[in-house]
């Protein structure tokens, strides 16, 4: 009796199915210095519902949701790699709008996360539009015109009311509440069937993961918050590549490359590999593919289409997801 109740609490953990026990007595100080809401067990993973009928256009954020002009100048963030400025737009909301190598890839590799039950920050590919009074820029001045116009961007979602924990007080893959579990084995195959190879900790300098704190519910997420370096050639720093489809192909017979026992064996090579790589069972695989295997191949081209892929891109990127897919469904026999 004792190890079922252990077996329940553990999921419960995982789904959120049990909220308001984690730190109760542990409270934080908002902005103003009243205490926010009791912290809640950490989740990692939430079940998306049925899948085959998500709107890969919009992803999570949905078309009510989507940027919608006209759009008004914030600030530049220098941080990170990639040009980027904060802008409001005609509903009040706040975006975090980049410029970039990797706008096609974290658009459309968020709506594939967020599709296996895994939280993202709603992200929408624009085409063009203008943006008002826009001031003096550092690296962002050659994607934004001095009448504010400009053209292929990624738009992030800034939620209101969220605490997020990044960099060294975020979590580490090797430490975490949710060791050898389906769930936190489902995302690492999410970073590898994406090709990302950058799934940085707080290990590292920067970190691609973070806990964010709704302060009003006290709800606590894992998230793997930067999927930008995906959708392209795992490897080393001369040869990785993102948004490369042709790279993304050439790799896809070697993302699942066997079994061993009651595991599975990945070719994947990228940042903390061996974190991604090892442990992951079959009985994993399969859970996960009850999800993403639900993923049709017109949900995956319109989400292609949404991100900004050229035609090219959608038929190569639909062609090799669906076999790596196939590749999981096939081992987990």
């Amino acid at each position: 009796m004792k190890i079922r109740v252990a077996l329940l609490t553990c999921v419960l953990l995982i789904t959120g199915s049990l909220p308001g026990v984690f730190g109760q007595s542990k409270q934080k100080k908002s902005a103003r210095g009243s205490a926010a809401a009791p912290l809640q067990r950490p989740v990692i993973w939430h079940d998306p519902g049925p899948v085959e009928t998500l709107d890969f256009v919009n992803g999570p954020g949905g078309l009510k949701r989507a940027p919608k002009p006209p759009f008004t100048f914030i600030e530049e963030d220098t941080g990170g790699t990639n040009p980027k400025i904060k802008v409001s737009d005609a509903a009040g909301q706040t975006w975090g709008v980049k410029w970039g190598s990797e706008i096609h890839s974290e658009v459309f590799a968020s709506r594939l996360v967020w599709a296996a039950g895994y939280y993202v920050e709603p992200a929408y590919f624009v085409k063009s539009g203008k943006i008002r009074g826009v001031g003096k820029l550092s690296r962002a001045k050659k994607h934004v015109s001095s009448d504010g116009s400009f053209t292929n961007a990624r738009f992030e979602f800034k939620e209101k009311g969220i605490s997020k924990d990044t960099d060294k007080e975020s979590w580490r893959w090797d430490n975490n509440p949710f060791l050898g579990t389906r769930e936190l084995n489902g995302l690492k195959v999410m970073v590898m069937l994406t090709s990302n190879w950058d799934p940085k900790d707080k290990r590292d300098d920067e970190s691609n993961t973070a806990v964010y704190t709704k302060r009003k519910t006290g709800a606590v997420t894992y998230v793997m918050s930067d999927w930008g370096a995906t959708m392209g050639k795992w490897g080393g720093v001369f040869t990785r590549e993102k948004w490369d489809c042709s790279g993304f192909s050439s790799q896809t017979k070697k993302f699942v490359t066997g079994r061993d026992g009651r595991f599975v064996k990945f070719g994947y090579d990228g940042k903390h590999e061996h974190d991604m790589i090892d442990d992951i069972k079959i009985t994993d695989v399969k859970w996960l593919l009850g999800y993403i295997g639900r993923i049709t191949d017109a949900q995956l081209r319109a989400g292609l289409d949404a991100s900004g892929a050229t035609r090219e891109e959608v038929d190569c990127f639909t062609m090799a997801l669906r076999e790596r897919i196939n590749q999981l469904r096939n081992v987990a026999r």
